[in-house]
């Protein structure tokens, strides 16, 4: 496995949180947000920074950096820009695994005729999909894994983020498709040690790298 990228069945489900764990957990990996929407009161590269405490050369510049926080063809458009999968390509700078996190979820629109699954699909790596556990989450869940298969992208692990609910990891586990399904308690503290340790706990059993 040389690189990841991490995508939500919906916005604040705890994408970055997750990538923000595995980046900090993953040999010399990187984080890279390829799109951001929305910068105050800051962005996801400076949250994880903060988070992880990683020095400045393993978190990568976004290619688009707009400034509301919308959908990001919605985003891109308030800025007179479109956004090109042309501009989408990971950075040459990184010199080791890059963990990339996705806007939205995987149908949430790029412009005017791709989504967050076309630029997917073409980077073709392993996908981590992060859910919420509340009520609702099997339906979400089951159709962003089926979206992913459809573009044949392989589901590397699924983490379920929140309050574990037994039978809602039970059905999805067994609906996964040999995906790794993970239980991820919502994190109190988002500082370094307490990242490390959250990472041991809970996602400790996946052999990263």
């Amino acid at each position: 496995m040389t690189h990841l990228f991490v995508t939500g069945t919906d916005t604040g489900v705890g994408k970055t949180v997750v990538a923000a764990l595995l980046a900090q957990n993953w040999p010399q990996a990187h984080y890279w947000k390829p799109i951001q929407c929305g910068i105050e009161p800051m962005s996801d590269r400076e949250a994880v920074a903060r988070m992880t405490g990683l020095p400045p050369e393993r978190l990568l510049a976004e290619a688009y950096r707009l400034r509301m926080p919308q959908s990001p063809h919605v985003a891109a458009a308030a800025e007179g820009i479109t956004i090109t999968r042309a501009r989408l390509l990971p950075p040459p700078a990184a010199d080791g695994p890059i963990v990339a996190e996705g806007a939205g979820g995987v149908l949430v629109p790029l412009n005017a005729g791709e989504t967050m699954l076309d630029l997917m699909a073409g980077l073709a790596w392993p996908v981590v999909v992060v859910a919420r556990t509340q009520l609702g989450t099997i339906n979400h869940t089951l159709l962003t894994l089926q979206a992913l298969r459809w573009r044949g992208l392989r589901v590397a692990a699924l983490v379920l983020n929140g309050e574990a609910v037994a039978t809602t990891t039970a059905t999805l586990r067994a609906r996964a498709g040999g995906a790794r399904v993970f239980e991820l308690p919502r994190l109190e503290r988002l500082e370094p040690a307490a990242l490390r340790a959250a990472f041991s706990a809970h996602l400790g059993r996946w052999p990263l790298g």
